[in-house]
């Protein structure tokens, strides 16, 4: 069975936020999560003087982008790093500022559709989950090692699982009997551990244990935590941001970070606000915006999608 094509989420959504930022000769644009390089070869398409910097983690991704990006030559740099080494990359390269970054969090479509990699609780394969499968732990590691404490605790504040506490111990008890090496047999431990009437809705009960071991293992809410802050100190004036979460976690971690640059720092009762305390970003939308129904249709990876935007308006003094 082949794979599906590879569909990028809201892509004229991201080409529109981004497009006043990058008509001018000169510009620069990140991609910090390339993946397949969809829309950065939208990005390369519709403004024809920019320059693409294209960070991932993953070699594969990079491999695969750059046969695709090959024809914009040098216009586009692809580099080998996680999206919070983004001021690291750009001081390699001479960069000061740039005009526009975009992030598309979470898993690919790449990682999700190759089955070897072990992100998809459909399809039983190693348990692996590193988006650079280069370095560090496993999925596997985490699941054969932590205590019933930290597993709960994972599944908890990154799965948002009610019932960790039941899964962790569930996987202690099973462990001990045989290591886990593949997710078939852990899909079947989380189902059992969760109780019958709460399966029955929401879908698979393993997705919110797969979410939870992936951002344990590829730690993707410290890079994110880590990787906003230096974005928006990296843009230039007038330059936007635009960011796509696939889960409420990503999702209020972002909220957060533009609605504390798009806030006042002067007190509410005084008259004029001076230039260093005025807001140094603008929101570009109201709250988040989620897909069409089409796109849902046509994607369905888009369905969990909320795309959030803003614009630098000021410079810090």
């Amino acid at each position: 069975m082949t794979a599906p094509a590879h569909i990028p989420v809201l892509l004229e959504r991201c080409v529109e936020l981004l497009a006043p930022a990058l008509r001018a000769p000169g510009a620069v644009v990140v991609d910090a999560t390339l993946g397949m390089g969809g829309h950065s070869e939208a990005l390369l398409t519709a403004f024809p003087e920019v320059r693409l910097i294209g960070l991932d983690r993953d070699p594969e991704a990079l491999e695969r982008s750059g046969a695709r990006l090959a024809a914009f030559g040098e216009r586009a740099t692809l580099v080998h790093a996680v999206y919070d080494e983004l001021p690291q990359v750009l001081d390699r390269l001479g960069i000061e500022r740039i005009d526009g970054i975009l992030f598309d969090l979470g898993v690919s479509s790449l990682q999700l559709d190759r089955a070897d990699r072990g992100f998809a609780y459909a399809q039983d394969a190693p348990l692996d989950m590193r988006m650079d499968p280069t370095v560090g732990i496993t999925a596997a590691d985490i699941l054969n090692s932590y205590t019933a404490g930290d597993l709960a605790r994972i599944l908890r504040d990154f799965g948002e699982e009610r019932f960790a506490r039941r899964v962790a111990d569930a996987i202690v008890r099973e462990r001990e009997k045989e290591p886990f090496t593949n997710s078939a047999r852990l899909v079947d431990i989380v189902r059992t551990a969760i109780p019958a009437a709460t399966r029955r809705t929401g879908g698979n009960p393993s997705k919110r244990t797969f979410q939870a071991l992936r951002i344990e293992v590829n730690g993707e809410l410290a890079v994110l935590e880590r990787a906003l802050p230096a974005a928006v100190r990296a843009l230039a004036l007038r330059g936007r941001i635009v960011v796509m979460s696939y889960h409420s976690l990503e999702d209020r971690m972002t909220k957060r970070v533009l609605a504390a640059g798009a806030q006042s720092k002067a007190p509410p009762d005084l008259p004029v606000v001076p230039e260093d305390l005025q807001p140094r970003l603008k929101l570009l939308t109201r709250g988040s915006e989620k897909a069409s129904e089409q796109e849902n249709a046509d994607n369905p990876r888009a369905a969990s999608v909320r795309l959030r935007a803003a614009e630098r308006v000021r410079e810090d003094l």
